[in-house]
């Protein structure tokens, strides 16, 4: 009977083929690998034929229990990442016969609360911090490069980091970003981006360069991929350094959409350039303010017409 671990290596492989991107899998593996561990330590569970129902729903009670470095319990989004790998896995555990078909939703997601104002930055304040960023050294530049793109695009931190050389077209503005489930589509890039982009590749990247077959975009100090914990690690230090909490990777995504919004864009368009499947999911970076309400109030409520 094989066990679990081969199952991940051979599910991990399957993604793979499926031209998913490295980050992708990398998470697909930090989320799987803590539960099949769990299995074994505390089911003694190492193979799928020894999977029953009441893990899963002793699972769910591990979960949330849980704590972070810092003592406190997961959040509601970090163990939806978890269960959200782990019902992946148990999906073609199940599409291949070695687990019963109702497996998979017994991993139950938890309920997220709604987007809180730390986590959008207004046009201000990601302007100040993009602008405290120091580019007086290679890292620097390309950290302001980065963030600069990601604000201007509202892309995935994975479909940033997955970016190549060629997938820039300097002349069009724009670049092509191969999002879930391997969709490409082609996003515009605003010209303040684009500037730093350019100069980060002519002037920085080269010197970052060790391997001229490497086609990554945006590269770390040994000349690779920059992967997603050094690219997390980045956003956290330069947001830290303005007191700015709760700053994540997804905080440019939603801010750039926020902004888009209020600034009357099309709804369908923002759904296209966010790679979104439906407008629904818009309802999460539609965050107005008080002042945007009453503004909209005093605008369009006939009775405060009546005064003028």
């Amino acid at each position: 009977m094989k066990p679990l671990k081969a199952h991940l290596k051979d599910y991990l492989d399957w993604r793979r083929s499926l031209k998913l991107s490295p980050e992708t899998l990398a998470k697909n593996r930090y989320a799987i690998k803590p539960f099949l561990a769990w299995l074994e330590t505390a089911c003694r569970v190492a193979t799928a034929a020894d999977i029953r129902r009441d893990h899963l729903y002793e699972w769910q009670k591990h979960i949330a229990g849980l704590t972070n470095r810092q003592g406190h319990p997961l959040r509601p989004r970090t163990v939806n990442t978890y269960n959200e790998g782990i019902r992946g896995f148990l999906t073609w555990l199940a599409d291949n016969g070695h687990i019963r078909r109702a497996y998979p939703d017994l991993v139950r997601y938890v309920k997220e609360p709604l987007i809180l104002a730390g986590s959008i930055l207004t046009h201000a304040q990601m302007r100040k911090m993009l602008s405290r960023i120091p580019a007086d050294d290679l890292s620097g530049y390309r950290d302001r490069a980065m963030l600069e793109l990601l604000y201007s695009s509202g892309v995935r931190s994975a479909e940033l980091l997955g970016l190549n050389t060629f997938d820039v077209d300097f002349k069009t503005r724009t670049m092509m970003v191969t999002g879930k489930g391997s969709k490409q589509r082609v996003v515009p890039i605003g010209r303040t981006a684009l500037g730093r982009l350019e100069t980060y590749v002519k002037a920085v990247r080269p010197y970052l360069l060790q391997d001229p077959g490497e086609n990554a975009l945006f590269l770390n100090r040994r000349g690779g991929r920059l992967k997603y914990r050094a690219f997390l690690k980045c956003v956290h230090t330069h947001a830290k350094r303005l007191g700015y909490e709760g700053v994540s990777p997804h905080t440019f995504r939603r801010s750039c959409a926020t902004e888009l919004i209020r600034g009357g864009a099309d709804m369908y368009h923002v759904k296209e350039l966010l790679g979104h499947e439906s407008l629904d999911t818009l309802r999460h970076y539609a965050r107005l303010t008080i002042n945007d309400l009453k503004k909209t109030h005093e605008k369009c409520h006939p009775r405060e017409r009546d005064r003028e």
